[in-house]
């Protein structure tokens, strides 16, 4: 059966619920940006600042960015958090 979802209005939403954690990311020198949403409905997210390093960003994942995600959009399958390389 074809996904019917429509992105756009996942995309709106994935955005939504980052603007609403993102202070709290951003008060410790953090951030985390959208990469894609895959079409099999995987949300992949890349922490950004200080939440690259900090040994709490698997919690912060796990309780703030996965959660917040899942709830306004439920019909994600997954969210991950991805790692690219730094340009240094």
């Amino acid at each position: 059966m074809p996904i019917t979802v429509e992105i756009s209005s996942i995309i709106t939403r994935v955005e939504t619920a980052l603007e609403q954690i993102r202070p709290f990311l951003l008060e410790d020198g953090g951030d985390v940006e959208l990469v894609e949403i895959t079409d099999d409905l995987i949300v992949k997210v890349e922490f950004k600042g200080a939440c690259k390093t900090c040994s709490m960003s698997s919690m912060t994942f796990t309780a703030g960015v996965e959660d917040a995600i899942c709830k306004a959009a439920p019909e994600v399958i997954r969210v991950e958090a991805i790692k690219t390389p730094s340009l240094q």
